[in-house]
């Protein structure tokens, strides 16, 4: 799965990087060492102008955690944050957004723990590994946007009646990151970027067909400090490495 995640790039970056229109002057989302679920994260998507009605490759802010616009609350959304691979064109949660509302998560890595067992004079404890591209190049998680509107705001017209929320599609791990865990966030390739936020683009046989398992030697695992276990840390020190095995 992916649990938690590094997103640090600033959003004149990620025009840059993602050949998008640039967010608007007021939606903030700061650096984050440690995203969790719930929290807002940029996504690169592509949508039409409502004005023109040209279609339009944009940066927004979504929520993680996927509320499906069918659901009548928005209480399972915190649960909804992965979406595997395997299933995630026949889920009903998914269905929807897979064949018209994809989208590209970035990130710089992402972290995974592993359980190391209890010794004579230490107490077991969960391992943070933060993995990332060995490049330092971003890594577009493949991801699905959904919209869900709030009916306990009476006014359609409220900012506060729609939820834009999202999920990471998950697929079996590789190379560093099998090491640690056996999911991992399903990274896209640039030349796949088109294609995959087409929402023209439906047939889902071609769409699977973008979110194939990468090829060994592109990421690696390194093992962190273990502050990034609490959601309520962050900070560029949270990639700092992890002290000597106890």
């Amino acid at each position: 799965m992916c649990g938690r995640y590094v997103s640090t790039r600033s959003p004149e970056d990620l025009t840059g990087l993602f050949a998008t229109a640039p967010p608007a002057p007021d939606l903030v989302i700061p650096p984050s060492w440690n995203v969790a679920p719930t929290d807002p994260v940029w996504a690169v998507l592509e949508r039409a102008d409502r004005e023109s009605g040209v279609l339009e490759r944009q940066l927004r802010p979504l929520r993680w955690g996927l509320v499906p616009s069918w659901s009548k609350t928005a209480d399972g959304g915190a649960r909804m944050i992965n979406a595997r691979v395997e299933t995630v064109g026949e889920k009903p949660a998914y269905r929807r957004a897979f064949a018209k509302r994809r989208c590209l998560l970035p990130a710089d890595g992402f972290y995974e723990w592993e359980a190391v067992p209890a010794t004579a004079t230490a107490k077991a404890y969960k391992q943070p590994y933060f993995i990332s591209p060995e490049d330092g190049s971003v890594m577009a998680m493949a991801g699905l946007y959904e919209f869900w509107r709030d009916p306990a705001v009476p006014d359609p017209d409220d900012p506060a009646a729609w939820w834009s929320t999202c999920t990471v599609i998950t697929t079996e791990a590789t190379d560093a990151a099998g090491r640690v865990h056996p999911r991992m966030p399903l990274a896209l390739t640039p030349a796949h970027y088109d294609a995959w936020l087409d929402p023209a683009h439906e047939d889902p046989s071609a769409l699977r067909a973008l979110l194939t398992t990468p090829a060994a030697g592109r990421l690696q695992a390194r093992a962190v400090t273990t502050a990034v276990n609490s959601v309520r840390n962050n900070g560029p020190e949270l990639l700092a490495d992890a002290p000597a095995a106890r």
